[in-house]
């Protein structure tokens, strides 16, 4: 018989001063599930109350301390939660294992031991089911930020490193007090089947650090009589310019793309130093344009490719039928395109019934593809294998600490102007180039970049230009056409199995106008992938 001062109230679960209330099988897995989202609930519906408000004071505090960091967060705390990567993992493994346990204990204190045996075994279950749920998104964040700790580690120099000459990164002044930082984009092809490495696709990024105005300098590979820094080892070995003897009649090697392959192989030259590739690439290519070269960084192309496929494919406006192979044997479509990785890249570096300049072109299609499309739903859902394709395909010489003041500036440049300046015919004759000529088109790219906006631009001139375009040369348009000049015929034979056709119509502005990254490409992200 229950006693009357212990008989239900109200409906409630009938109670003893020993036990508390007795709960159903529905009942108790309601106010697990509870717990699950609001910790404490379970314990103050079981009598615990100090248990419980402690447990709910503790998550309500977080919640609100988690708040205000959000509303207050920007780019610059996402890069300074790069350095924090490895107490973030530690921070979600622990949430994952404490809220297991929190499940686990708020299914204990309800005591279901009280139910019959088919309701203890299904409640048991449910509520197995629920810790696991609960735990998981917390096990995979701290898996994803394992992960792209590791990734950092592998593609970043050591943070020893130093991000501009004589000293290592300030954090009140990453930038040394310049405007502007030139970052040296190249795409190779290096791997365990080839010898040697050659950077077939050679860009500079001059990036404003203030505005994040960008201008994406493109010099083509096949740049004849390279001239290096003046006092530099190269410059001693080439007085009159990078020129090496034939290694077949009509067949040279001796083009921009060759320089970071010869420097390796002439450690002689930097009195026994070896791996010296970049660095004379980058002084060659800062030479060339008259800038500063900071960092660099290479991609494989063929991990590049894996990169694309981990994407789930690219999505491309394709003008005209791209022919590829050995033997002719593949053939991208024209129209709007999903390509995979392969795919992607052979369009970005086919030569067959085309050239150097054309293929400048694509791969900055591809490139302007890439940055548009990669989204962070896409990121997210791909990350482990996106993570993996890219510790394989990246090489670069930028410090580890550098990256806490590289994204937010990454943040400013997807928000900002990017402009493309393409050196290639007829722009400049590519077997005797103009030096001086690369230069003051560069200082006056960088001019324009300046005053860059989303509706306007300013030409190389200096003159207002409401939507300069370029051409897939580089040549930039307006609203007149006239066919472009073929390239020069002073350029020595390449390797091309067709004779070249005759290049399309090309609109025509002022020679030198940087023109937006995606001119040209077509719009794939509005149409439907076919």
């Amino acid at each position: 018989m229950v006693t009357p001062d212990l008989a239900p109230r109200n409906g409630a679960p009938p109670t003893t001063r020993r036990s508390g209330p007795v709960f159903g099988a529905a009942a108790l897995i309601g106010w697990v599930a509870l717990s699950a989202v609001l910790p404490g609930a379970a314990h103050l519906r079981a009598g615990r109350w100090r248990t419980g408000l402690l447990l709910l004071g503790g998550y309500l505090t977080g919640v609100v301390a988690v708040a205000c960091v959000a509303v207050g967060a920007d780019a610059g705390l996402a890069g300074r939660a790069l350095g924090w990567l490895g107490q973030i993992s530690l921070v979600f493994a622990a949430c994952a294992v404490a809220w297991f346990w929190l499940v686990v204990r708020s299914y204990v204190v309800l005591r279901p031991g009280r139910l019959p045996r088919k309701g203890q075994i299904l409640t048991g279950l449910v509520a197995g089911v629920l810790a696991v749920v609960v735990a998981a998104p917390f096990a995979v964040a701290a898996r994803y930020v394992r992960v792209s700790e590791q990734t950092l580690d592998a593609m970043f120099a050591a943070p020893g490193g130093t991000a501009q000459a004589g000293g290592a990164v300030r954090r009140d002044d990453p930038w040394a007090g310049r405007d502007r930082v030139n970052v040296l984009l190249l795409g190779g092809d290096w791997g365990d089947n080839r010898i040697g490495m050659r950077t077939d696709s050679i860009n500079v990024a001059s990036v404003d650090v203030r505005t994040g105005n960008t201008v994406l300098l493109g010099l083509p590979r096949n740049l004849e009589h390279v001239r290096f820094p003046p006092g530099s080892a190269m410059a001693a070995r080439f007085p009159f310019g990078f020129q090496l003897p034939e290694y077949r009649p009509g067949w040279r090697e001796d083009l921009l793309f060759s320089v970071w392959q010869y420097a390796d192989d002439h450690p002689e030259l930097f009195g026994g130093r070896r791996h010296m590739g970049a660095e004379v690439l980058k002084e060659t290519v800062g030479h060339i344009l008259g800038l500063r070269i900071d960092w660099y960084a290479l991609v494989n192309i063929w991990g590049f490719a894996k990169m694309i496929d981990a994407l789930g494919g690219l999505v491309v406006a394709v003008d005209r039928d791209i022919v590829y192979g050995l033997h002719n044997e593949g053939t991208v479509r024209a129209g709007i395109r999903r390509l995979n990785g392969a795919e992607a890249l052979w369009y970005a570096r086919s030569r067959t019934f085309s050239d150097d300049f054309d293929r400048m072109h694509r791969q900055r299609c591809v490139l302007g593809a890439l940055l548009s499309q990669a989204d962070p739903a896409t990121v997210l859902t791909r990350f482990t294998e996106i993570a993996a394709a890219t510790r394989r395909m990246i090489s670069t010489d930028v410090p580890r600490p550098m990256l806490e003041h590289l994204v937010p500036l990454a943040w400013k440049v997807k928000h900002a102007p990017i402009t493309s300046l393409q050196f290639v015919p007829p722009l400049i004759n590519t077997a005797y180039p103009d030096w001086d000529r690369i230069r003051l088109l560069t200082a006056r790219a960088i001019r324009a970049s300046v005053h860059a906006s989303a509706d306007s631009s300013v030409d190389a001139s200096g003159n207002a230009s409401g939507h300069a375009q370029a051409g897939p040369s580089g040549t930039p348009s307006g609203s007149s056409t006239a066919p472009s000049t073929a390239p020069s015929t002073a350029l020595r034979p390449h390797r091309h199995r067709h004779p070249l056709p005759s290049p399309s119509p090309t609109p025509v502005l002022s020679p030198g106008t940087p023109s937006p990254i995606d001119d040209g490409c077509g719009a794939p992200h509005t149409a439907m992938a076919r």
